[in-house]
């Protein structure tokens, strides 16, 4: 017996290109292009959006973006203004990753709290600056962890829960379909 173990792979792996067009995300107003340019808009975002809905991946996609993690792009049929939008509507805010002057980091990605308090634990001595070389990032992303396990500590002291509410599948669904976009294509 074989067992077939089916990767799925969303569109937009294989059309960075279309999904990370900047028009598509951040499209200019319709007096400001060419008749042309506006269909050729138009058709591109239709065509996103169609491979987007189609997306076996497309709801976890669409939660991950709006309630996890900010992304840029068109992504799960939404701009960047569609899901600032649903994170209004569903009263969240997603917590934007600190980043060195120079940009991202090297290392990939921004760094969880527990690496920052595992490595505090491990040198309580070190300066925050010693910190961040450490774990090759700012000085200000350890004292914004360290800042949030201050207020961690004193709201659990005080009794408030520490880990806020999130949305569930469905709520950002339903906000989903409230948008005007969601209707395109």
């Amino acid at each position: 017996m074989t067992i077939v173990d089916e990767m799925t792979t969303p569109p937009c792996i294989f059309e960075p290109e279309v999904f990370h067009d900047e028009n598509l995300h951040n499209p200019p107003a319709r007096h400001e292009v060419s008749a042309a340019e506006w269909a050729q808009l138009s058709a591109k975002r239709a065509s996103a959006h169609r491979k987007c809905a189609g997306c076996p991946l497309m709801v976890d996609c669409l939660y991950r973006a709006v309630v996890e993690v900010d992304v840029s792009g068109f992504v799960a049929c939404t701009s960047e203004t569609d899901r600032h939008r649903m994170r209004a509507e569903l009263g969240i805010q997603v917590a934007q990753p600190a980043f060195a002057f120079g940009g991202a980091r090297v290392g990939g990605g921004p760094l969880s709290h527990d690496a920052v308090m595992s490595m505090r634990h491990a040198y309580p001595k070190d300066t925050c600056g010693q910190l961040a070389e450490r774990l090759d990032c700012s000085t200000s992303t350890i004292k914004r962890h360290m800042r949030r396990a201050r207020e961690m500590k004193k709201d659990a002291a005080s009794g408030l829960a520490s880990i806020p509410s999130l949305p569930t599948i469905d709520d950002v669904l339903d906000c989903f379909d409230g948008l005007e976009s969601s209707q395109v294509a």
